[in-house]
C-alpha cells in the first residue's frame, strides 16, 4: 500500500513539474505557453524566434472594438491572401475567432494566424479589453511551426489582472512618492491615482499624472494652453478661482485652481499643474471634496514634486 501511495505521489509531482505555465510579456494582461524557441523580450509586445523569423504579436485593444474586428475578419480577404479560413476558436479562457491565411511580403512567403478574443471576466477582476494575437511563420519555418503546433499554442491564451508594477516601468516618467495614493490604472502616457477603498475615482479623491507634446504655438502661450487642458475636465460648472505662473521642479509651470460639481451635483475642488519640458509637458490634476481639500492638496503636491522624466 505504501509503495503504491508513493508511486502515485511521484506521478502527480512529475505531471505538475512537466505542466507548462503561460508566459506574460512585460506589461500585458495576455500571455500564452510559447511554442518552439519563442521568447519574450523587454519592449516587445509578444514573442520572437529570431533564428526562424517567427513572431507572435499581442495587442490589447478597447473592448468596444470586438464586434468591429469580428466583422472585419469575416469580411473581404486581405489583398494577395490565399487559403483563407475563418472559424470560431475555443481556447483555455474562452472562445474567439481565428483567421488563417497565406501570403507574401517583400519576397517572403508566410502563413499567418490571427486570433481575436475577449477575456471572460473572473469574479472580482475587470478584464475590459479585446486581445488580438497575430502569429506569423515564414515558409522556411513551416516544418517547425506547424499549423497543429500554432493552434495548440493559441489554445493556451490566458489572462491576468493588470500588472501595475510592470506597467509603471513602461511609462516615460517615474514617481518616487505616491503620497499614500493607490494606482488605479496605468495608461501609455499617464497614471490614474485614487484614495479610497475602491477604484471609483468619481466618488473619492483622485489624481491624474500624464505627459504630452507641445506645438510651438502652445509653448508660446502657456496660460491659454493650461486653461484649454482644464476645460476638457469632466467637471460641471467649472469655475477658475486662481491661475498663475510657477516654477515646478526647476522648470516653467502654470497652476490653476478651480471649483465645480461632480455628476451628482456635489461640490469639488480642483487643482491643475502643468510643468513645461521644452517641447513637452507633465500634467497633474487633483480632485477632491472641499472638506478634504487641505490634506489632499498637500498630497497632490507631494506626487507632483516626486515626478520626473526618465
Amino acid at each position: 500500500m505504501m509503495r503504491a501511495l508513493v508511486a502515485v505521489l511521484l506521478l502527480i509531482a512529475g505531471l505538475a513539474a512537466g505542466r507548462a505555465e503561460p508566459v506574460f510579456p512585460q506589461g500585458l494582461q495576455t500571455g500564452l505557453e510559447p511554442a518552439g524557441d519563442l521568447q519574450t523580450e523587454p519592449g516587445f509586445a509578444g514573442f520572437q524566434d529570431s533564428e526562424h523569423k517567427v513572431t507572435v504579436v499581442i495587442a490589447e485593444l478597447p473592448s468596444g472594438t470586438y464586434e468591429k474586428l469580428a466583422d472585419s475578419m469575416f469580411g473581404t480577404s486581405p489583398p494577395g491572401a490565399i487559403h483563407v479560413n475563418r472559424e470560431s476558436f475555443p481556447f483555455n479562457n474562452g472562445i474567439g475567432y481565428l483567421h488563417t491565411a497565406e501570403g507574401s511580403e517583400n519576397g517572403v512567403t508566410f502563413r499567418r494566424w490571427i486570433l481575436i478574443a475577449k477575456p471572460v471576466e473572473a469574479p472580482g477582476e475587470l478584464l475590459n479589453f479585446v486581445v488580438l494575437v497575430n502569429v506569423t511563420v515564414p515558409q522556411s519555418a513551416s516544418s517547425v511551426y506547424t499549423d497543429a503546433l500554432v493552434r495548440k499554442m493559441l489554445r493556451t491564451v490566458s489572462f491576468r489582472p493588470p500588472p501595475i508594477e510592470e506597467r509603471l516601468k513602461l511609462i516615460p516618467f517615474t514617481v518616487s512618492d505616491f503620497a499614500g495614493f493607490r494606482v488605479v490604472q496605468v495608461l501609455p502616457q499617464g497614471l490614474i491615482l485614487t484614495d479610497g477603498p475602491d477604484d471609483d475615482v468619481g466618488s473619492q479623491p483622485s489624481m491624474i499624472v500624464s505627459i504630452g507634446r507641445l506645438t510651438s504655438a502652445q509653448a508660446d502661450d502657456r496660460a491659454r494652453f493650461s486653461r484649454d487642458l482644464l476645460a476638457v475636465m469632466p467637471v460641471r460648472d467649472l469655475t477658475v478661482t486662481s491661475a498663475e505662473d510657477q516654477r515646478i521642479g526647476g522648470r516653467p509651470g502654470f497652476e490653476i485652481r478651480a471649483r465645480g460639481k461632480d455628476a451628482h451635483g456635489e461640490p469639488l475642488s480642483v487643482v491643475q499643474w502643468v510643468r513645461f519640458t521644452g517641447n513637452g509637458f507633465l500634467r497633474f490634476v487633483g480632485v477632491s471634496r472641499p472638506d478634504l481639500w487641505d490634506a489632499m492638496f498637500n498630497r497632490f503636491r507631494t506626487v507632483r514634486d516626486a515626478t520626473d522624466l526618465r
